[in-house]
């Protein structure tokens, strides 16, 4: 419960949520699986809110501790998001769930591997980072909330940044190399995905949905680590509605980058989408639920599980009304603006103004 209230306290784009998802006395007792139900992909950080600064009320944050590492480490920490831990937790949580779901009946989940997953989440979102960053180093130039990035500000040079990437990769196929042979195979089929995800904006319409299977793979993965090979009947579930939550909390967060995206001509579900938007992240949040609702059947969880994942939807839901809300402010205030503009192109137009 203190690793829920921490969670619980993470930032996140519209409240950063967790539930435990606990299983019953007749089940695995007291395993969890945790739920953050909004945030950033690879490459995101949480959004702050416009208005005056005000003081930080925490004395350590991970932005903190970028911004007192020496000089010449920070662009390569700002390189793997170290100052935005939120994409790691996006990346552990789905390697928690499994891994508490494939506990042993009467037994916590396996801190070892809990210990283990974290380790290399940190490196692979790291690397994930900096994959996609050498990708679209050009594309960054041309977006503000991007252009600051150490590849494309010319902080650290391209072959700097395949060195580190190296190193991160080496790191993770240490951690890989812990577990047993089966999942080294499936840890290792991931990396395609990983190399990959950054293309996915130039040819599809549907990237979110390519950042869904990789950072979700964890949900495969934490189960074979502890059982020693995949219950499909229990881990496809699972990871369809990890992937189902990653194209939920990511459509939310490509609608702030529609104008840029547009401008330069790559693509996402938020464009896609466009005024459907509701209607999709309705459908989405159903199916997610459905396939919880599936793998808690198929693991025979009992009262707690389904109690959890209950709250899970009604969080959804909040998460829904929130989104809607903004989503006809955007839109209200668009109308406004281009009312006006075009009021006040006819008024020019009738003083014989020049455009």
């Amino acid at each position: 419960m203190a690793t829920a209230r921490f969670l619980s306290r993470l930032p996140g784009r519209l409240g950063f949520r967790c539930c435990l998802l606990a299983r019953g006395s007749s089940a695995r007792l007291p395993t969890a699986a945790l739920w953050a139900l909004s945030g950033p992909g690879w490459d995101h950080g949480p959004p702050r809110p416009a208005g005056p600064r005000q003081r930080p009320t925490r004395a350590f944050s991970a932005a903190a501790l970028v911004r007192a590492a020496p000089g010449p480490l920070q662009p390569y920490l700002r390189l793997m998001r170290l100052d935005k831990p939120i994409g790691t937790w996006l990346l552990y949580l789905p390697c928690t769930w499994s891994i508490a779901l494939a506990a042993e009946p009467g037994c916590w989940p396996a801190w070892d591997m809990l210990l283990l997953f974290g380790t290399g989440a940190l490196l692979m979102r790291g690397a994930g980072c900096t994959i996609n960053d050498m990708w679209d180093r050009e594309y960054d130039k041309k977006v503000s909330r991007t252009a600051s990035r150490p590849l494309a500000a010319g902080e650290i040079s391209s072959f700097q940044s395949l060195v580190f990437l190296g190193g991160q990769l080496s790191l993770a196929l240490c951690v890989l190399l812990c577990l047993n042979y089966y999942s080294i195979a499936l840890g290792a089929a991931s990396l395609s995905l990983v190399v990959t995800y950054p293309l996915m904006k130039r040819i599809t319409y549907w990237p979110q949905l390519f950042l869904g299977l990789a950072f979700n793979w964890g949900a495969l993965l934490g189960w074979s680590a502890v059982q020693g090979s995949c219950n499909w009947s229990v881990c496809l579930p699972l990871y369809f509605s990890g992937v189902l939550w990653t194209l939920i909390y990511d459509t939310i967060y490509a609608h702030q980058d529609r104008r840029d995206d547009l401008a330069i001509g790559v693509k996402s579900t938020a464009l896609k989408f466009n005024e459907n938007t509701k209607l999709w992240l309705s459908g989405f949040s159903t199916m997610m639920l459905l396939g919880l609702t599936v793998t808690g059947i198929n693991c025979d969880q009992t009262f707690p599980y389904y109690a959890a994942v209950m709250a899970v939807g009604f969080h959804l839901a909040q998460q829904m009304i929130l989104t809607y809300s903004m989503f006809h402010h955007i839109h209200t205030r668009c109308c406004n603006n281009h009312h006006h503009h075009h009021h006040h192109h006819q008024v020019r137009s009738s003083q014989g103004l020049p455009f």
